[in-house]
């Protein structure tokens, strides 16, 4: 039958051509349906979390969710990009795309728009633009890049003090913005490669300790906007009754509370009476899971938490199938990223870890990061597609 298939003339810049069968072969389609299926959660999700809002505000009830589907259709196109021009040719373009990158956390900082104190993102009319998460890609394909070639499949500490200023420039000026969330994601990420790249673990130790010094250090000279040094405050003392810090303390109890009142089967899709009252503020997208709580319940919960695991258990495996070593380090990288940030956010939902603004991945309202989540799955596509080569 594949004689029967056309080819797939790929430019030469874009690597080698393949018959229709023999793409479809070396696709993980089980990381893809799991992104898919992780990405209509989100979806349903978002619309769940802002149509009573909307209506109540007089607004149109579509407006998030259609702007949702954009995404992620944007998303899939970058995707499906991204596996098509490959790994290696990104590679070869390391530098160039952490350059520019840096370049806009720079121009961020001087024309980004103002949101509780902070310069994020670039407004652009009805999206904006978020430098830090496309970093999150940049970052770790140069640090893997750069120590691939490492000597006995181990870092020395010139070549982890290399790694450690690469990561430091734009960790800094994610934390100017001031952006503490992104930054100990991108540190997770880059702690992930590194540790597979055979990096002693005080190395890794003094990572995290020179992150944790240079955010009390930014704090301290008053760039960290007051609200931001609230939610660190607010995690130690949630049952706090202060009138400064009741707007994050509610925040988060109004999203335990989603979560524990779906019960077991939740109260269905569109009935959840905190979702609906719009109690729980931009719950469609530092919140979503407390949505998917109340509505699903337990089982629900326990869906979109095995998906998770579905897509950590195809990039553990892609990492164990990986042809070369940058494509194993990359693979880490992706892994102990997502990993985080899944972490990151269920564990601020439950009480368990300090807000911090961090999406859920495929799940969360935004265009940055299904962008960046997007390409990190393109990615591990394209080294699982060409691992046989």
């Amino acid at each position: 039958m594949a004689k029967f298939l056309p080819k797939i003339a790929l430019p030469k810049w874009m690597g080698t051509s393949y018959d229709l069968v023999s793409v479809w072969r070396n696709v993980d389609v089980v990381l893809l349906i799991a992104v898919f299926l992780q990405s209509v959660i989100g979806t349903l999700t978002v619309y769940s979390a802002t149509r009573q809002r909307l209506i109540n505000q007089g607004f149109d009830q579509y407006v998030y969710v259609q702007r949702q589907v954009l995404f992620v259709i944007v998303g899939a196109v970058i995707t499906f990009i991204v596996m098509a021009v490959g790994h290696d040719w990104i590679r070869e373009r390391a530098v160039f795309w952490f350059i520019s990158t840096s370049l806009l956390l720079v121009l961020v900082l001087v024309y980004g728009a103002v949101t509780r104190g902070a310069r994020l993102a670039f407004d652009l009319g009805p999206i904006s633009l978020q430098p830090a998460e496309l970093m999150k890609v940049a970052v770790l394909i140069l640090i893997a890049a750069y120590t691939a070639d490492a000597a006995y499949d181990k870092i020395d500490y010139h070549q982890f003090s290399v790694s450690l200023l690469i990561l430091g420039f734009p960790v800094l000026l994610i934390l100017l913005q001031p952006d503490l969330g992104s930054a100990t994601v991108l540190v997770a990420g880059v702690a992930g490669v590194l540790l597979m790249a055979g990096a002693k673990r005080r190395y890794i130790a003094l990572i995290s300790g020179l992150t944790i010094v240079s955010a009390v250090a930014v704090a301290l000279a008053g760039v960290v906007d007051r609200y931001q040094l609230r939610r660190i405050d607010a995690f130690l003392n949630q049952d706090s009754t202060e009138k400064d810090l009741q707007q994050i303390v509610l925040q988060v109890r109004f999203a335990k509370r989603a979560v524990a009142s779906g019960g077991f089967f939740g109260k269905g899709y569109l009935q959840g009476p905190l979702t609906n009252g719009a109690f729980i503020p931009v719950q469609f997208s530092d919140f979503p899971f407390s949505a998917i709580g109340e509505q699903f319940g337990m089982i629900g919960g326990f869906v979109v938490l095995a998906i998770f695991g579905v897509i950590l258990w195809r990039l553990w495996m892609i990492s164990r199938l990986a042809r070369t070593r940058f494509d194993q380090l990359l693979i880490s990288g992706v892994f102990s990223l997502m990993l985080f940030q899944i972490f990151q956010n269920i564990g601020m939902t439950l009480g368990l870890t300090p807000v911090s603004g961090l999406p859920l991945p495929f799940i969360s309202y935004g265009g940055s990061h299904l962008v960046s989540s997007a390409m990190l799955v393109g990615l591990a596509q394209s080294i699982y597609m060409r691992r046989l080569r």
